[in-house]
């Protein structure tokens, strides 16, 4: 039975590994590890930055995403982004994100100040693009545009 729940500190090791294996997969980057390692474990020394969920079979964890706030003034609320989504390759198909999702969903149903969930995906990633769509979300209202420093 898949449980899901935010990640625990010593579960950085594997969240490290499942986003090499996410930005290779999706975008062919090759991230560098130390950074990347730093960037997990500022997330774990600081809510604030955003929080880590994993998905878990058996004691074994088989997939994660992470929730990073966004204040939007025109809800007096937090719009919660979801990213970093990675779900082992033998796990997919099988409903992974979906339950994780709806986890994340019914948190955002239960809290007040939660207004909604927002996510972003890379224009090539056309099986992600369908899950997405198949769980009620739709890409129709923003463009998503960013500017980023080179590695």
């Amino acid at each position: 039975m898949i449980t899901i729940r935010p990640a625990k500190y010593k579960e950085r090791k594997i969240i490290v590994d499942f986003q090499k294996k996410m930005a290779s997969e999706t975008e062919d980057l090759q991230l560098d590890e130390k950074q990347l390692k730093k960037g997990v474990e500022a997330v774990f020394e600081d809510f604030n930055k955003g929080i880590y969920y994993v998905a878990e079979d058996n004691n074994k964890v088989v997939a994660c995403l992470l929730t990073t706030p966004e204040w939007s003034e025109w809800r007096n609320g937090t719009v919660v982004w979801i990213q970093s989504v990675y779900v082992r390759k033998d796990y997919r198909g099988k409903g992974i994100f979906k339950t994780m999702y709806n986890f994340i969903k019914q948190m955002v149903e239960r809290e007040d100040d939660l207004k909604g969930i927002r996510l972003y995906v890379e224009k090539t990633n056309l099986s992600a693009q369908k899950v997405y769509q198949a769980i009620g979300m739709n890409g129709d209202h923003y463009q998503f545009f960013e500017w980023m420093k080179s590695f």
